[in-house]
């Protein structure tokens, strides 16, 4: 093996070599004897090297992804609810690593989805659902099945709209990847009932069979409607069998819970158990769930060889009352560029490896890409529009600051360190219509200070006019004018 150097000029690490520092040997018992010395001197620091390496760059790990659906970031415990009990993810945040300032790529389902599986900004993708339909290749699952992975999604997709026949769209999941699938086209609220919209009232109103949405094993639907209230089960016993059939193979696992997406189901066992209402029981089955999976990779003693990622797609769809969560301290639920759009709990757990740990530095979803093409050996898209995904393994591995520094929300504002500002700003969607609301656009934009107002209740403009222009000029940049 070529180490890079002349083996004659190994040192210890620290250590300058200098061949007139050694005298000239007196008897040839004392030359050998400081030409043992040098050897085990050359071992030592080859060790050491090798040693380095091995803790620098962790065995490519199997990746379980756990992306839920409207989960606000206080809606767990271990972010500071007190009514919703979740034991299972309260543990891989007190043995991984929590972060407090992680965003979702969108504040609603579609972008969010985009920004995930292929480490773009939405903002410079194509905005009809299947707009990432020419670059498949390119997306998370695809780049992971290079690399050798088993790749299966269970859940919701989201990315090839609603065709008649979803069997047949070109953005299929298992045209993007994927060897395996099992779950819903997309929303559990999509189609709505005959002649409905998804309004509280039709929430409040609403059974399991409500909603005409199928339930889809590779290009076969084998459930229609879906029952709504086993989704959440089913999908954790699929994930659980599909995970024991890798015991020979890397794998990638795809978790996207449909739940706690409005209309919110619990199964028979979780009703009416959480103090949190129904909205609590559907979290803590989500919790349960998780430890489901857990319990099995501890199970089959892959547990140190298995990254674990939990996050939501975007902030709480509060306006709904009880069918939604709770955004904590954050201003904003999802639809909106306030905080509680997009700010959203994430947790890493990869037990050996990651260590405990509060992480307050900046990171989204669609930095999932570049960190797990990292951990990987995978192939990045640097070429295609807008990939901005920023690899997050310097943080995980060792700990170190995140190289994310800014964020641009989606859409209408930018931050930059401490530092966010707002062009423009909706109101929450409108539940009784379940219309967006209109934009408003402010002449100058609005400032807060993130670390003394988390709540975005003090527009600081005024006072600091140059952090103003300075952010403008950074998300002109972004946008590119």
């Amino acid at each position: 093996m070529h180490l890079g150097w002349r083996w004659a000029t190994m040192v210890a690490p620290g250590q300058i070599f200098q061949p007139q520092a050694f005298p000239p040997p007196h008897h040839p018992a004392q030359t050998m004897k400081d030409r043992f010395a040098l050897l085990s001197l050359m071992l030592l620091s080859v060790s050491a090297m090798f040693s380095s390496a091995v803790h620098a760059a962790p065995p490519a790990p199997n990746i379980v992804l756990i992306f839920v659906d409207d989960m606000g970031y206080g809606d767990l415990a271990c972010y500071g609810n007190s009514k919703n009990k979740t034991p299972h993810l309260d543990r891989l945040a007190a043995e991984g690593q929590r972060w407090t300032n992680f965003y979702s790529s969108g504040s609603t389902c579609v972008p969010s989805r985009k920004g995930l599986m292929s480490g773009r900004h939405p903002v410079f993708i194509p905005r009809q659902a299947n707009g990432l339909k020419d670059d498949r290749r390119a997306l998370m699952p695809a780049m992971l099945k290079r690399q050798g992975y088993a790749t299966a999604i269970l859940g919701k997709w989201h990315l090839a709209g609603y065709p008649k026949d979803f069997t047949v769209d070109p953005m299929h999941p298992l045209e993007c990847g994927f060897d395996s699938h099992y779950g819903t086209p997309g929303s559990n609220d999509v189609p709505p009932p005959p002649g409905k919209k998804q309004t509280r009232e039709v929430f409040d109103n609403c059974d399991k069979f409500s909603f005409p949405v199928p339930l889809i094993r590779g290009r076969e639907v084998v459930e229609f409607p879906v029952n709504q209230e086993l989704l959440t089960r089913r999908y954790t016993e699929e994930a659980v069998k599909w995970i024991e059939q890798q015991k020979d193979n890397r794998f990638f696992l795809y978790l996207a819970h449909n739940m706690p997406h409005a209309p919110i189901f619990a199964s028979p066992e979780f009703q009416n158990r959480s103090a949190g209402g129904r909205f609590g029981d559907v979290v803590e089955e989500i919790d349960w769930s998780v430890g489901q999976v857990v319990q099995t990779v501890r199970r089959m003693g892959i547990e140190k060889e298995t990254l674990i990622v939990f996050t939501s797609d975007n902030g709480p769809w509060s306006c709904f009352g009880p069918h939604g969560g709770t955004a904590g301290p954050l201003r904003g639920e999802k639809a909106t560029t306030w905080e509680g759009g997009q700010r959203v709990p994430t947790i890493f757990y990869w037990p050996g490896t990651i260590k405990p740990a509060t992480i307050d530095g900046i990171g989204a979803n669609l930095d999932l890409y570049a960190t797990f093409a990292t951990l990987t050996g995978g192939d990045q898209p640097n070429d295609k529009p807008g990939y901005i995904s920023t690899d997050l393994s310097p943080t995980l591995l060792e700990g170190k600051p995140s190289g994310r520094q800014t964020w641009a929300y989606h859409q209408n504002a930018f931050r930059s360190g401490r530092y966010k500002i707002h062009v423009a700003s909706t109101l929450p969607t409108d539940p009784v219509t379940r219309r967006r609301r209109s934009v408003t656009r402010y002449d100058t934009p609005l400032l807060f200070d993130l670390e003394a107002d988390l709540g975005e209740q003090h527009d600081i403009a005024e006072q600091h006019p140059e952090v103003v222009a300075r952010l403008v000029r950074e998300m002109q940049a972004f946008h590119g004018n």
